[in-house]
């Protein structure tokens, strides 16, 4: 007999999307993905259709639960470089407690693993690096409205680089140390180069 499915949809997402963060689309076997969240195999395919659409399913959880506590304060119309640094405090420190070397991000993660053979995960990684995006150069705007347009769009892709190759890294170190450090320089040059 079947076990009857002890979660809602969204506690079912969000299990399976820490599982696919934390091993990856590829590692995960519906096995895996039925143990993380703990109701039947059946429950999971009824519920998601199929293990890509759980994984497609978890990029919203992700925004929601993980980038949006920690980038809100770049996303505000007053931000400043001041969150941009609070951005990356957040996020290192949540790495910190969960434990170094850690799952990185969701995101950095589907760049390299997934993105690049599924039009659907590319579109999301799209969507989160134009998010990014915005966020810095909202802050880069607000930190000097004199900067021309074209300085703020460079300085927040090189952002958004940087903070993508900061949680990749994050993967392999056992330390925040080389995190904040990498951190504290981009948001030097960053204050260097939106200087009035």
């Amino acid at each position: 007999m079947p076990r009857t499915p002890a979660r809602t949809h969204e506690q079912l997402i969000d299990a399976a999307m820490r599982h696919f963060w934390r091993q990856g689309y590829n590692a995960t076997s519906m096995d895996a993905l039925v143990e993380a969240t703990g109701t039947s195999r059946q429950a999971v395919y009824s519920r998601a259709g199929s293990k890509r659409e759980l994984y497609r399913q978890g990029f919203a959880v992700y925004q929601d639960a993980i980038v949006a506590p920690a980038l809100a304060p770049a996303e505000r119309p007053g931000a400043t470089l001041d969150a941009v640094a609070q951005f990356f405090e957040t996020q290192i420190t949540a790495a910190e407690r969960a434990g170094l070397p850690g799952p990185g991000c969701l995101i950095a993660n589907a760049t390299t693993e997934t993105a690049p053979h599924d039009h659907c995960v590319a579109a999301e990684v799209d969507a989160h690096h134009a998010r990014l995006k915005a966020a810095f150069s909202n802050a880069l705007r607000n930190e000097n409205p004199g900067l021309p347009d074209a300085e703020i769009a460079a300085l927040a892709e090189f952002s958004v680089v940087t903070a993508q190759g900061l949680w990749s890294m994050s993967r392999v170190v056992d330390s925040a140390t080389p995190l904040r450090a990498h951190a504290s320089t981009l948001l030097s040059l960053l204050r260097r180069r939106s200087a009035p």
